[in-house]
């Protein structure tokens, strides 16, 4: 499962792994009401989060790490949204993996530096969509599940493995 973190839109993706291809599960946007205070769209980002692990189960949580560009203020906000998704994860004892931003483009479209749409693009062509996902949010964070598949090698490392997450 691959999580997009933003505190107006929280993209989400689930891929399926088998064999030597992948598939989209399911995909979509969390959209956090807008207006109301940040705690309480990081309550609702937070039970989505924890609603989706548990319909479906995943073996490994992918979210990107937070970009630092030009505007801190907006990269702390995805930081929250991105804490209440890993505690999400962690609750429910699934495993978290970070990426650059860097990596998933890399992973998905051969190019560090790809555009929003191409990535896409190419998430619609890797998994065999009819449409290239419509927001970027989701795309991304189908980028992120696909970039993660794409770092495990072993076929047992999809296999959901027993740990204690930290207290």
């Amino acid at each position: 499962m691959g999580i997009d973190p933003g505190v107006a839109s929280t993209g989400f993706g689930v891929v399926r792994v088998a064999g030597g291809g992948m598939s989209a599960i399911d995909g979509g946007v969390i959209d956090a009401e807008a207006g109301e205070p940040i705690e309480h769209r990081l309550v609702q980002i937070h039970r989505e989060v924890g609603t989706l692990i548990n319909r479906h189960q995943p073996v490994a949580l992918a979210l990107e790490n937070v970009y630092f560009g030009k505007n801190a203020r907006s990269a702390i906000a995805v930081g929250q949204a991105r804490g209440v998704a890993l505690l999400a994860a962690a609750q429910r004892r699934v495993p978290c993996f970070d990426y650059t931003p860097q990596a998933v483009k890399m992973s998905v479209c051969g190019n560090g530096t790809a555009a929003k749409r191409e990535v896409q693009r190419m998430v619609g062509m890797l998994l065999g969509l009819e449409r290239s996902p419509e927001s970027d949010h989701a795309a991304d964070a189908l980028a992120a599940a696909i970039c993660h598949a794409a770092h495990l090698r072993p076929a047992h490392a999809f296999e959901r493995r027993d740990w204690e997450p930290v207290r």
